[in-house]
């Protein structure tokens, strides 16, 4: 800020393992949702080392970074960020598109994404046609749509009613359980948290308990 630099994020040192469903909890300020983003490398890291599944993030450009968060990790973030002119379909398949791929070579994958969130009946509507939790669910076929290995989820259910929420929740625990996909999301939900198989406590930019 200015003139003085602010450390967010202190002597860090985590391992998530394959196949993990992590819960990152702490309150406002605290640094998760940057340590979130470090690990999806949408933040660049000023100094020690991230590696995801044994290559070292901080040392590639911002191509193969690219390349990497399009293919070995999917996103799920609050406030869904669905292109609004688009339907179902057309906003779940837009990694395979920004990836150069062929949409046609993934029409098994699609119905089986939409099969798994419950949105058969809903390809052809708009995001301003949809609930919250189905948006959400959008935007979870979006994230398992190049086949990830990792799942980053920011606060997945912080717009949601607690039901919803739950609902979503209980999606997420399936597809880690069923699929063996990484899971790593922040919550300010205990009840949330507690879906994961461990839970990682960050307070003042340092884990203090996991």
């Amino acid at each position: 800020m200015g003139k003085i630099n602010i450390d967010v994020l202190k002597n860090i040192n985590l391992t998530i393992k394959e196949g993990e469903f992590v819960s990152i909890m702490g309150p406002s300020g605290s640094g998760k949702s940057t340590l979130l983003y470090l690990i999806g490398a949408l933040e660049r890291a000023t100094s020690g080392s991230i590696s995801i599944k044994g290559k070292e993030i901080c040392k590639m450009n911002d191509n193969e970074q690219s390349i990497m968060r399009r293919r070995d990790i999917g996103f799920v973030f609050q406030f869904y960020n669905l292109i609004p002119n688009l339907n179902v379909e057309e906003n779940i398949m837009l990694p395979v598109l920004l990836d150069g791929k062929s949409t046609k070579l993934y029409r098994n994958r699609l119905e089986e994404i939409l099969d798994i969130t419950g949105l058969g009946d809903r390809r052809r509507h708009t995001p301003a046609e949809l609930s919250g939790g189905q948006q959400q669910r959008v935007a979870i076929a979006r994230a398992l749509i190049n086949e990830p290995d990792i799942i980053l989820a920011d606060e997945p259910i912080g717009n949601l009613d607690s039901k919803t929420g739950m609902d979503i929740m209980e999606l997420l625990k399936s597809i880690n359980e069923k699929k063996g996909k990484t899971i790593v999301q922040v919550t300010h939900s205990k009840e949330a948290a507690d879906y994961g198989s461990r839970i990682i406590n960050v307070r003042d930019g340092m884990v203090c308990e996991q």
